[in-house]
């Protein structure tokens, strides 16, 4: 990288330091985009990458509200409104313990070139909490959720900011935080996005994730002449995402063998297939029980406590459950079994050393702001449905899904072209993305 380019970065970490996330979403674009900054000069004398690398609008508040003992809890509550150039921001809302500023800007960052690639017309943006729905009752998340929505509903709307759910926020919470919202706002708008079908959601939505990475896959592989076909995947996290990851690949004719949440992984060398994914998903979506169950139910399973599953030998790998959970010697590890490559299906769960390894060793990655985009896809079209007051079937909805994703490969492909090590599908995305965004906020001028 040149001293140019290592000196926006310098700046960059003075201007927002103890935001390790950030710093590190923002260095892998700025190492993809830096040759295309010397190559169209408007880039750097209208400064783009000093304003896309600043938020149009940082929004903090507290939430208050009560638990079942009637105490009183406070909680921090958080939107980055990133960039609006292409439309809405839109993203999703988190509600976990490790919320910070620092992971909801790397959030609200990747989500600008993500929404870019989808060719829909939608910025960039991210929020949440650190409150933590695990053992909480419904009536509790209830008056977080509602306490929550009481402070944001003023920031957004269906063509000023629409958030979704991620880590902590299912349907369960979107239900709560959308009744809110209706009740303050007085009106029936596609405000939020992952609704229930039975108040404006869309077919599709809950498992546009997890098939939206695998359906990216399908692209890379056919370009490389292969497909999932008797391939052995391992598959991280047992939440939304990794559960319909495994449940695309299962039907694409791929072994998924590994599933996993915080406290270790489970490995199964028969395979988890559709009833076995069954039980895991009553498990973790009814029950809200541990993974480690698994290996109790199944003969021939095992639990590997405190461990990530990128020890068990695969083809692919389609990291499905949080940030940077793929280190320099998981990625090392990876390559000693012979994988052929990584599907990011969760948001940055590479590190940037981990990454390099892969790529020099011919691997493909297939990074989060591409694979992972089949969720915001698929909010897309919920809010052009709730616009156009329809709702389209499962089958159009998959379709348009399909193309999306294909089109997303086809334009990190065109970016990147074919290199020494095959297609680098990084600097692809990050170019296509922030090309798009770039050329949008030329054209308004100053702004």
């Amino acid at each position: 990288m040149s001293d140019h380019a290592q000196a926006f970065l310098d700046g960059l970490k003075q201007r927002n330091p103890n935001e390790p996330e950030f710093h590190q979403a923002a260095e892998e674009l700025v190492h993809s985009v830096w040759s295309l900054m010397e190559q169209i000069p408007a880039y750097r004398s209208q400064r783009i990458l000093e304003r896309v690398t600043e938020p149009e609008r940082v929004i903090q508040f507290r939430v208050v509200w009560e638990n079942d003992r009637g105490e009183i809890e406070v909680n921090k509550g958080y939107r980055i409104q990133f960039n609006s150039a292409l439309g809405p921001y839109k993203g999703g809302l988190r509600f976990h313990p490790s919320v910070n500023l620092s992971v909801l800007k790397f959030l609200g960052f990747e989500q600008i070139f993500k929404n870019a690639l989808t060719g829909l017309p939608m910025g960039g943006g991210k929020g949440g909490s650190d409150f933590d729905p695990k053992g909480r009752s419904d009536r509790e998340v209830m008056r977080f959720c509602h306490a929550f929505m009481t402070e944001l509903h003023r920031h957004i709307g269906p063509d000023t900011d629409v958030p979704a759910g991620d880590i902590g926020v299912g349907g369960r919470e979107i239900g709560y935080l959308y009744g809110q919202y209706r009740r303050l706002a007085n009106e029936w708008t596609g405000t939020l996005t992952g609704k229930g079908f039975d108040y404006g959601g869309s077919r599709i939505r809950p498992e546009a994730t997890g098939y939206g990475a695998v359906y990216y896959t399908m692209e890379i592989l056919k370009h490389m002449g292969r497909s999932l076909q008797g391939l052995t995947c391992t598959v991280s996290g047992s939440g939304n995402v990794a559960q319909y990851c495994t449940e695309k690949l299962i039907q694409q004719g791929a072994k998924v063998v590994t599933l996993s949440d915080s406290g270790g992984f489970i490995h199964d060398p028969a395979g988890i297939d559709t009833e076995k994914l069954a039980y895991v998903m009553q498990l973790k979506n009814v029950e809200r029980g541990r993974i480690s169950a698994y290996a109790s139910r199944f003969p021939g399973s095992s639990f590997h406590e405190g461990q990530r599953p990128w020890v068990v030998p695969c083809h692919w790998a389609f990291p499905c459950a949080t940030q940077n959970e793929i280190e320099t010697g998981d990625a090392q590890q990876l390559v000693t079994n012979g994988v052929m490559g990584v599907s990011e299906g969760a948001n940055m769960p590479t590190t940037l050393p981990a990454v390099e390894r892969l790529r020099s060793a011919g691997k493909v990655v297939a990074p989060a702001k591409a694979a992972n985009a089949g969720g915001v896809a698929v909010s897309g079209l919920e809010m052009s449905q709730n616009s156009l007051r329809l709702q389209w079937t499962r089958e159009e909805v998959d379709s348009r899904l399909q193309g999306i994703m294909a089109n997303i490969h086809q334009q990190s492909l065109e970016a990147a072209g074919e290199g020494a090590n095959g297609v680098d599908y990084i600097k692809g995305a990050n170019v296509a993305g922030f090309k798009r965004v770039a050329d949008t906020m030329l054209a308004y001028g100053i702004t």
